[in-house]
């Protein structure tokens, strides 16, 4: 009985010691941890870049708080740490997809090839992005659809950042007659672009002469936007010049299919 009360004695000495370490541990933490996010919310950093990294911090210093208060009742943290280790391997091969998303995700948040709200292109998607996550990013199609992709393969995959520059090239194919004279078809398709207020002066517009097709002069249009613009620009262009030329008597040939009338040839015959 007497060993028994001192093993008690003893056992609740350490119990309380834990407790205090853990409790010290743990307001530490909130202080730190409370300084750290003033600190991370004044950097320029995307908020999901903060977010993860205030995350990171608390549950790296709540373990590490948890490790020394074990520690200081006589429990080896080595084996602990030992076992933690191997049941991380463990998980990481069952979990390889998982983890090459995570790790992806964060090459995304961290060199930004994109970033919220930037319009892009990807395998077929094109839209605006929604959101970064850890493990995956969801794009906004111009039908409101909701398209969620592993990070991964944005990663390992071209993707087409349209909101990167100030200003996005609209390119526009016409084609008219050859009877047509061409230097009045390029007064009147820059007569248009003058009209358009969305179309910038500098980069300049430019038309040119593409190929010479089998049933007409191809016409190439190069004018410049800023990325928001580039579906009004493109749509707007494409109704003006036809009424343009329509204005302007410039025809835009098709293909004509001719069939002869059996009767006709033989009569002809005859």
């Amino acid at each position: 009985m007497e060993k028994f009360n001192e093993y008690m004695i003893e056992f609740g000495q350490k119990i309380l010691i834990f407790a205090i370490v853990l409790i010290a541990g743990i307001v530490v933490v909130k202080v730190i941890t409370a300084l750290a996010k003033k600190a991370i919310l004044k950097t320029k950093l995307d908020h999901t870049v903060k977010t993860f990294l205030y995350s990171i911090l608390r549950v790296l210093l709540y373990a590490l708080v948890v490790l020394i208060s074990l520690n200081t009742i006589g429990i080896k943290v080595d084996s602990i740490i030992a076992a933690i280790g191997a049941a991380a391997l463990t998980a990481g091969l069952a979990l390889q997809d998982t983890i090459k998303n995570f790790v992806s995700g964060m090459i995304i948040i961290f060199s930004k090839p994109f970033t919220a709200g930037d319009l892009i292109e990807f395998e077929g998607v094109e839209g605006y992005v929604q959101s970064i996550r850890v493990f995956y990013s969801t794009i906004r199609t111009y039908e409101n659809k909701m398209v969620q992709i592993p990070n991964s393969r944005l990663t390992s995959n071209n993707v087409t950042n349209c909101s990167a520059g100030d200003y996005r090239r609209v390119s526009l194919k016409f084609t008219v007659s050859y009877e047509d004279k061409l230097s009045m078809v390029k007064s009147v398709i820059y007569g248009v672009i003058s009209k358009n207020d969305k179309i910038l002066a500098d980069p300049e517009p430019k038309v040119y002469i593409g190929s010479h097709l089998d049933s007409g002069v191809e016409i190439i249009v190069f004018v410049w936007g800023v990325p928001d613009d580039y579906f009004p620009i493109y749509f707007s262009m494409q109704e003006q010049i036809k009424l343009a030329f329509d204005e302007n008597g410039i025809t835009i040939p098709y293909p004509h299919l001719e069939i002869a009338n059996p009767k006709q040839e033989d009569l002809s015959n005859k």
